[in-house]
């Protein structure tokens, strides 16, 4: 497997080290961080489990809660692009999308837990929302919640796939953070549906 550069190594466990990340093809040193850009949440810190909340193991779960400092000078434009590190690749190798946000303005702001987002794009099951992390019992997988400010407003339209995104906004990165949060499968709600995949997320 093809290792993460030492800017985005540093900055991830070895457990999230999935070299298809969207961060590792847009951003590099110099874009990561870049004039103290970062992205925090205020339902937990970096690297601590997700509340259960958030995730398929609960009826009624919604996306968490994010929030972001002020990007670079000149961003017009705020993207977000949510990976499974950890597994549940597609077929060209790259990690699971779990959410890709876009519309959202070149300046400090934040998302609500559960706020329906300006735009959003196709998850890997071909929903344009949150797609709920719903690892199998035991396991634990590693989810990267990473932020791209471009120079230059996107022109996609709803429903765009992850490869669109990323085409869009190559190049024209002027900075980017991640967020890491792990969840470990436990035992699903009695509302759960037993004939769920959770192999699926």
């Amino acid at each position: 497997m093809t290792q993460l550069p030492e800017w985005l190594a540093s900055a991830l466990p070895p457990a999230a080290h999935h070299p298809g990340l969207a961060i590792a093809r847009l951003g590099d040193a110099k874009t990561l961080g870049r004039g103290g850009f970062a992205m925090t949440s205020p339902a937990f810190d970096a690297g601590e489990q997700l509340d259960p909340c958030f995730t398929a193991k609960e009826e009624d779960a919604v996306a968490p809660p994010l929030e972001w400092s002020a990007p670079p000078a000149g961003s017009q434009e705020l993207i977000i692009i949510a990976e499974d590190a950890t597994g549940g690749a597609d077929a060209s190798g790259d990690p699971a999308c779990h959410w890709l946000v876009w519309g959202l303005p070149g300046q400090r702001g934040k998302l609500l837990e559960g706020e329906v987002p300006p735009r959003t794009g196709k998850n890997a099951q071909g929903n344009s929302e949150w797609l709920l992390p719903n690892p199998p019992l035991g396991e634990t997988r590693h989810y990267v919640f990473q932020m791209f400010a471009t120079e230059l407003p996107m022109t996609l339209m709803p429903g765009a796939s992850r490869e669109e995104v990323i085409a869009s906004i190559e190049g024209s990165i002027t900075g980017c953070t991640v967020l890491h949060a792990p969840f470990t499968g436990t035992p699903a709600d009695e509302w759960a549906d037993a004939s769920d995949d959770p192999e699926a997320n």
